[in-house]
């Protein structure tokens, strides 16, 4: 009678029985990182479903490193800082949402994640005694910086129309996203 190895098969084809389980684990695998995938994009509604911060202009809210998961606007509307002060709305300790947007709609730009503030309608100023909006949208700007997106060298001049937002900000994992600019 032959001996029966932990995998069940006979200790003459343990190399081959190696191979199927190394197979089957790889496959299983495979499929947890498929439904975890196909579950991240029927939440957000993008691909990919989530950035990385790499800078300091979200300061406290949003630290270096983090990963965060955005949705599309087919999903969920932008909620500003004025109508969050007004409803009562916080999202990442203080009011509004913060949006990941390709500066003047560029796709070759760098993504910018910061607070949505105010909606404009072109032709308003932008801001107090600032010039007029060349065309609707939000004026931006990061939790640790001073200046509107608008008056600085990110999004000069032009308020971030919707087509320009890749999504809105859910939830943020820290340190996740040191991984994902290794790897991207």
């Amino acid at each position: 009678m032959e001996k029966k190895g932990l995998s069940g098969a006979s200790n003459g084809d343990g190399k081959k029985s190696f191979w199927i389980e190394l197979l089957k684990d790889i496959v299983f695998s495979l499929v947890v990182v498929a439904l975890i995938a196909g579950f991240l994009f029927a939440y957000s509604g993008i691909w990919p479903p989530m950035v990385s911060i790499d800078g300091k202009s979200m300061l406290p809210n949003m630290k270096q490193g983090d990963l965060v998961i955005i949705r599309s606007l087919d999903k969920v509307n932008v909620v500003t800082y004025e109508e969050g002060q007004y409803n009562g709305y916080k999202m990442f300790n203080n009011y509004g949402d913060v949006i990941v947007y390709k500066p003047l709609g560029d796709k070759s730009n760098t993504p910018v994640i910061h607070r949505a503030m105010y909606w404009v309608d072109e032709g308003q100023p932008m801001w107090r005694g600032g010039p007029p909006a060349p065309h609707s949208g939000y004026i931006t700007q990061g939790d640790n910086n001073f200046l509107y997106d608008q008056s600085s060298s990110i999004s000069p001049g032009q308020p971030v129309k919707p087509e320009w937002i890749l999504g809105v900000s859910e939830f943020r994992i820290p340190y996740l996203g040191l991984v994902r600019a290794r790897l991207g």
